[in-house]
């Protein structure tokens, strides 16, 4: 197949097969969607087939973000060297795989293991998308293809739990818990035949140095950051637990350092130092870690109490989620459509604020329930105005964060605030399910559900100072995709 050099090449002649190119990169971004909330309504049945404990069930989880956020900013810099196609189809492909390996998982380590690996795959596939359809698309196309993301990509979010309640419950050829890990296999396998016959045939720079030593040394901070988050709790804190997260703090120090000894050198490193530099993006970074904390921590925790504590079947915990998934898309176009311009950084208050509101809500409508008077009608109102704050926030965030940071440097800002939003996720299920399943021992779900929300609501407060410190008016929308020389690491999906 011959492949004419793409709009942005410099010539006038298209790329005939670039809506193709948009179809693929919209699957990979779905397929990792799905995976980041499907697995949520499986905790009971992880339980009784595998004999998952908390921490297990805790890692099946937040291990797949945890791996996913370790990996995307090399998985960008493996896209600039070895070309984004070649990226893409071994990401995809990979990630398919994986999700075989899962679904074939004999015991609960083992899916763990592929769920880390899974992560992995999702790191190399996912920052290819927007370097593919920069080359191939410019202009009007270009924001009309961004102006397509973003409803598909909040369907796709909202999708995931009810799928995977749909999938469990109906437990179809035998399968349980499998099928959500199984249905990937022919979407991932027709994706990589049409991605193998559409994309673009460009090579990569074979001059970018991959900073591998860089990348061992966050990931590595990442892992013995979360490692005694999640166990802490089930083995009672023992020493190991406070020396690996004063190791975690080592590991970003020695990151850091390794970072500016490559600039110094002349060397490409992972993350341009100099955006760690800039106050504003720093203390941004931990506003995204914070806020995402707090968001997917407890919704992992919604679906667990609706699950064991009140008995709710895993389809009806999966719809037990759409308060919150239609709230934030509520949230989300009011603020992206007249919010943020008029009021700026104020959104990023007002959200949060809201959000409490619905805590606040949430909290009194389950006073006096008990498992024979609940109703998923009771949480509705509550949960409701907490996905409107949360919507609120989310599609502002990225925006003020990145207007901390000059023009050439969005590309690779991009980048880690997507892998600080993917980690912080997986510090949130950390944190907030041990937080749960603490109460859950001693039989009070309700107690834990609550402890969760105080958590949340410290979080949010926490993140609401935060924002006082970042820019009062964030970047525009077509400044943020801007093609810079780290474009490469390209933000993820802020939708949950």
């Amino acid at each position: 197949m011959r492949d004419p050099s793409p709009t942005t090449g410099g010539t006038t002649e298209p790329y005939r097969w670039r809506w193709l190119v948009l179809v693929v990169t919209l699957v990979a971004e779905i397929m990792d969607l799905l995976d980041a909330s499907i697995v949520n309504v499986a905790g009971p049945a992880l339980e009784e087939s595998l004999g998952a404990g908390s921490s297990g069930l805790q890692w099946v989880i937040g291990g797949y973000a945890l791996t996913l956020g370790a990996g995307l900013v090399l998985g960008g810099r493996l896209g600039d060297r070895y070309g984004r196609r070649r990226m893409f189809l071994a990401g995809l492909a990979a990630f398919t795989a994986a999700s075989l390996l899962c679904a074939l998982a004999p015991d609960i380590g083992s899916l763990i293991a592929f769920r880390l690996l899974q992560g992995a795959a999702g790191a190399m596939l996912l920052p290819q998308g927007l370097g593919l359809l920069r080359e191939n698309f410019s202009g009007p196309e270009l924001t009309k293809v961004f102006g397509i993301f973003g409803p598909v990509l909040g369907l796709g979010g909202i999708i995931g739990p009810v799928l995977g309640g749909f999938l469990v419950e109906g437990d179809f050829f035998g399968l349980g818990w499998r099928s959500v890990f199984l249905v990937n296999l022919p979407v991932g396998v027709a994706a990589l035949a049409v991605a193998a016959k559409c994309l673009p045939r460009k090579p990569g720079d074979r001059g970018v140095r991959v900073d591998t030593a860089g990348a061992a040394l966050v990931a590595t901070a990442c892992a013995l950051l979360v490692l005694p988050l999640n166990q802490g709790q089930e083995e009672g804190w023992p020493l190991w637990t406070w020396l690996c997260l004063a190791a975690s703090a080592v590991a970003f120090g020695l990151f850091a350092l390794h970072q500016r000894r490559a600039v110094a050198v002349g060397r490409r490193p992972l993350v341009a130092p100099g955006l760690l530099r800039k106050p504003a993006f720093t203390v941004g970074l931990g506003g995204i870690a914070l806020f995402f904390a707090g968001l997917v921590g407890t919704q992992l925790v919604l679906t667990l109490y609706l699950q064991i504590g009140q008995h709710f079947t895993a389809g009806d915990a999966g719809l037990g989620n759409l308060p919150l998934a239609v709230g934030t898309a509520i949230g989300g176009a009011v603020s992206g459509a007249f919010l943020a311009d008029r009021i700026g950084r104020k959104v990023l208050q007002i959200g949060p604020l809201v959000q409490l509101a619905g805590v606040a809500l949430l909290w009194s409508d389950l006073d006096g329930l008990t498992t024979d008077t609940f109703s998923i009608r009771d949480i509705v109102p509550g949960v409701a105005v907490s996905g409107i704050g949360a919507g609120m926030v989310i599609a502002a965030l990225f925006s003020f964060v990145l207007a901390a940071v000059d023009d050439e440097e969005t590309g690779s800002a991009s980048g880690v605030l997507s892998a600080v939003q993917a980690v912080g996720g997986s510090l949130g299920v950390a944190v907030l399910g041990s937080v749960f399943f603490a109460q859950v021992r001693a039989g009070d779900f309700l107690a834990g559900f609550r402890h969760a929300l105080i958590v949340q609501a410290c979080l949010l407060t926490a993140f609401v100072a935060i924002t006082f410190l970042l820019p009062r008016a964030g970047r525009p929308e077509g400044e943020q995709h801007a093609v810079t020389p780290d474009t490469s690491t390209g933000a993820r999906r802020t939708a949950v």
